[in-house]
């Protein structure tokens, strides 16, 4: 198929077939042509907005639609002359030859503003999603919803899922099941997202902050057995960039102490430990579904257990404690933390395609592995610590001798978007009286440096990267 191909539909189209093919493109543009491929118009997705906006229904034509007034270049035209053509409302030209044929398209190739991450949609995800909404069932109550769970369980190995409005309220959901509350200590480790942290202060329960390990910048379990008191009721390993914890240790610690385990998964779908995965090893696993993790419903999460009585609970408690056979008779004191039907649809269709997304990343990885293999200055994240099997949810690094900085600013101009690692938790004033301790995350949060790992990342700005990296290096031996 040339590379057209799916960039253009006839007018005989309707809405839907062409919102079909924006999606599928992930151009946000279709040229509309006709049986003999003249060029016609082109639409947008935003022509397609202000038509639905204004009423139009998915089944009608674009006829009445697409815009039949529009830039173009020709075959013969050189790639200055249609460079000049570009601005910031056209910045895809349709080519067409003598005829008026569409023979090709041209794009400005540019590094400028590569994201972080970003979310790949297509596959079935609109086609559900429109499902879904003609269903009409677009609230808190339909079938996708259920699909959803019992999968994303399945592919956690996990015996039950509970959908939830986003991965912060899966943690909170999650304490509150297993009766965390005030007087209560929850262990958690100094280098993860605030969210784990605050879910803690939101069940009124007590954090304590511990530090990480050198290697795997996961919790430390030797300082989760220091920090232990009579008040410690829950232990909240996060699973870091995702790399898993050493589970063994911690459920032995758990044990041992008669402690609940939460393991915080936002980051590391599909990661494994001695053969099992994340999610299913504690007694509650909490994901997250934000736009930036491997799958996504824009925003949701879930918790999954091998508890059927936790799995009833935290189902009663996620909506409003409402009984399930009573109408309106609240048994506890519960949350509004629902899914959508809608959101549920579009999971249930990424799902479907993690393990594409999941090989997707590690062999972006590796390219990078490759390319700034010989670097003097940039160090992986591990991914040869026994029975931890890490998945790529960023590609993390750490940058030696405080050229991070320097890095950061460098990549920035060429518009690549690098993010630091989370701030130590202790190193914030509101959270700093909760430290037990810190040392190793203090430092790796200060070196640490997240690269791009949008499926969009190509072989270019990894180079551009490494190009950025060697200059750095090379001013050193000067």
């Amino acid at each position: 198929m040339s590379r057209i191909e799916n960039l253009k539909c006839t007018e005989s189209a309707i809405i839907i077939d062409a919102l079909s093919i924006i999606n599928t493109n992930g151009k946000g543009i279709i040229f509309v042509v006709d049986d003999s491929n003249k060029l016609l118009g082109i639409m947008t997705d935003g022509d397609i907005r202000r038509a639905l906006l204004n009423n139009a229904k998915l089944n009608e034509s674009i006829k009445e639609f697409y815009n039949n007034s529009f830039t173009y270049a020709t075959t013969v035209e050189s790639a200055i002359e249609k460079l000049k053509k570009l601005n910031h409302r056209v910045q895809i030209l349709p080519v067409i030859d003598e005829n008026f044929i569409l023979v090709d398209y041209f794009q400005k190739e540019t590094l400028y503003q590569i994201p972080i991450s970003a979310p790949s949609l297509r596959g079935n995800e609109f086609k559900y999603l429109v499902d879904a909404f003609l269903s009409t069932w677009i609230s808190s109550t339909g079938s996708y919803i259920e699909i959803f769970e019992a999968n994303f369980a399945a592919f956690c190995e996990a015996k039950h899922g509970v959908a939830v409005s986003n991965g912060t309220v899966a943690i909170h959901l999650a304490l509150k099941a297993l009766g965390i509350g005030r007087g209560d200590e929850v262990i958690v480790p100094d280098l993860t997202f605030a969210a784990t942290i605050n879910t803690v202060f939101h069940s009124e329960a007590t954090p304590v902050i511990v530090d990480v390990e050198e290697d795997s910048w996961c919790i430390d379990p030797k300082e989760i057995e220091k920090a232990i008191t009579p008040k410690t009721k829950a232990i909240i390993p996060v699973h870091l960039y995702g790399q898993p914890c050493d589970m063994d240790a911690i459920m032995a610690i758990a044990k041992k102490h008669n402690l609940y385990v939460i393991e915080d998964c936002a980051e590391a779908h599909g990661a494994m430990y001695n053969g099992k995965k994340v999610g299913s090893i504690g007694h509650i696993g909490c994901f997250s579904f934000f736009a930036n993790k491997v799958i996504t419903t824009g925003e949701g999460g879930m918790c999954t257990t091998n508890d059927f009585k936790l799995m009833e609970l935290m189902k009663v408690m996620r909506d409003h404690g409402m009984n399930k056979s009573r109408k309106y008779y609240h048994e506890v004191i519960g949350f509004n933390y629902r899914m959508t039907n809608l959101q549920a649809a579009i999971g249930v269709a990424q799902l479907e395609r993690i393990d594409e997304f999941l090989q997707q990343r590690i062999a972006l990885e590796q390219e990078y592995r490759t390319k700034l293999s010989t670097s003097n200055i940039i160090e992986f994240q591990r991914n040869d610590l026994g029975k931890r099997q890490k998945i790529t949810w960023l590609v993390s690094i750490l940058v030696k001798d405080n050229y991070k900085d320097l890095l950061v600013q460098k990549l920035k101009e060429k518009g690549i978007d690098v993010r630091p690692f989370f701030i130590s938790l202790g190193e914030m004033e509101i959270y700093t009286p909760y430290v037990f301790s810190n040392t190793v995350s203090i430092r790796l949060s200060k070196t640490g440096l997240n690269l791009p790992t949008s499926l969009e990342t190509t072989e270019r700005v990894i180079d551009t990267i490494q190009e950025v990296v060697q200059e750095i290096e090379g001013a050193l031996i000067k």
